[in-house]
């Protein structure tokens, strides 16, 4: 089984001006991101507007991202459903396409028990043969995965990795004390100061825009040890990161990518272009880091 390590590009969803799937974009997007040095792919995550995708424009994301991918680098496809019989469903068809792992935030609407989020990844895990990153992300989900959670979880065959996003370093540290070699943890923010206390991974949104750089920060601070090297990446892409952040962090990020020439599209309704007045400084931060 492939060990998750590494800068992983939660992919946006390329859309054509109308609208429609952009199949020949993404196709092209997943070429670049890997020659560019990635270590990984997440179609479907949260950046991927999944919610609005139909369950037919799913399947051919992730068909797509796994051919493109040709097996170059491993492909984790998102997979949550607020039904836990329509999460399993999703995750047996990632599976069946070829995917390596799967990505699930858990149930966000329901409130859920801590009993009910464990019984929701069981249920997934017993039905497929691939590692499950479980997706902590109490900003968009509403649900918090405590450590002690996490650990639970970590206990659960093929439940070996989590995207922990809750932007607490401290946190990340605690759950690799709990959980020791059964749970790789990826962090979703402040990646050199994760790497920094143990965190294998970085689930990463700039790395749509600069992937090299992304990968590079992993390298220097986690295979080199280099942790000033690392330190001046996290600090020069500091920039990017704070005009990628907050609620319109999909817009921004799309409007990053045709800014670079690369596909991306509008977002899908709700969601609206990025306003002009983020726009101007979005661009002068591509500016500064040479990415236009």
């Amino acid at each position: 089984m492939t060990s998750f390590r590494g800068s992983f590009t939660v992919m946006v969803t390329p859309f054509t001006a109308d609208g429609r799937l952009d199949a020949e974009g993404l196709a092209r997007f997943v070429d670049w991101q890997v020659r560019e040095g990635v270590h990984g792919l997440i179609p479907l995550g949260s950046t991927g507007e999944f919610l609005s995708l139909t369950r037919a424009e799913r399947r051919r994301v992730g068909e797509i991202v796994v051919e493109a991918a040709a097996g170059r680098v491993p492909v984790l496809i998102g997979t949550a459903a607020e039904w836990t019989n329509e999460a399993v469903e999703l995750t047996r068809e990632a599976e069946s396409i070829g995917a390596d792992g799967v990505m699930i935030i858990p149930p966000f609407y329901s409130s859920p028990t801590t009993d009910e989020i464990y019984a929701h990844y069981r249920t997934i895990a017993a039905a497929i043969h691939i590692p499950i990153m479980i997706y902590n992300n109490p900003f968009t989900s509403n649900v918090d995965l405590p450590a002690r959670l996490v650990a639970r979880l970590s206990e659960i065959d093929n439940v070996s990795y989590i995207k922990e996003s809750s932007g607490s370093v401290p946190r990340t540290a605690e759950i690799i004390r709990l959980c020791g070699d059964r749970m790789t943890v990826f962090s979703g923010y402040h990646p050199w100061e994760s790497y920094r206390v143990g965190a294998a991974g970085y689930v990463s949104v700039f790395s749509n825009i600069a992937p090299a750089l992304s990968a590079e920060l992993y390298t220097r601070t986690v295979v080199e040890n280099d942790f000033a090297g690392g330190r001046a990446i996290a600090d020069r892409v500091a920039p990017l990161l704070d005009a990628l952040a907050g609620d319109l962090y999909v817009s921004a990020t799309k409007a990053a990518l045709g800014m670079i020439g690369q596909p991306g599209g509008p977002p899908r309704a709700p969601r609206l272009p990025l306003p002009e007045d983020r726009s101007a400084p979005l661009k002068a931060v591509l500016e500064s880091l040479c990415l236009v």
